[in-house]
């Protein structure tokens, strides 16, 4: 099965986790082999998630990265931005109402990856929600999870 990578996180998490990220991300690729990685554009954590890609993709040509669309690009045209491979707008998608396009895109890409790499502090709001919906995954061994935040309570 071809391993692919998807990041979830909190909008506001702090730029010190980007070495965290950047190791977690060098990891996947050397231990687990991944070199899918999907990431949204919606926040603080997505644009590291994409940096720290970006600066692995340095050492690791092999490496792809892909900006995940919840949008139909034929309403909301968006060019592939500087340093991804592409863009990927879920199967189905069209058919979602505009207002949950955000979560069900996300939903998608946990549903078809094979790793998740979170920092999401809290359950509240979409981030929590959705590693909440990715933890039922992983306890039937579907997905693998790296949370960098600190462990929840």
């Amino acid at each position: 099965m071809e391993k692919r990578c998807f990041f979830i996180g909190h909008r506001d998490a702090p730029e010190s986790i980007l070495p965290l990220l950047m190791e977690e991300i060098e990891r996947h690729i050397v231990e687990y082999g991944v070199i899918d990685f999907y990431v949204g554009h919606y926040g603080r954590f997505d644009s590291m998630a994409a940096q720290a890609v970006k600066l692995a993709k340095q050492h690791h040509p092999e490496v792809k990265l892909t900006l995940l669309l919840p949008y139909h690009p034929f309403n909301q045209p968006i060019p592939t931005p500087d340093g991804f491979d592409g863009t990927y707008y879920p199967e189905g998608m069209e058919k979602v109402p505009k207002r949950f396009a955000i979560v069900k895109a996300n939903q998608y890409m946990v549903e078809y990856s094979t790793h998740l790499i979170a920092y999401v502090r809290h359950f509240l709001g979409g981030s929590g929600k959705l590693l909440e919906y990715a933890q039922k995954r992983e306890t039937r061994n579907l997905l693998i999870i790296k949370n960098l935040a600190k462990p929840m309570g």
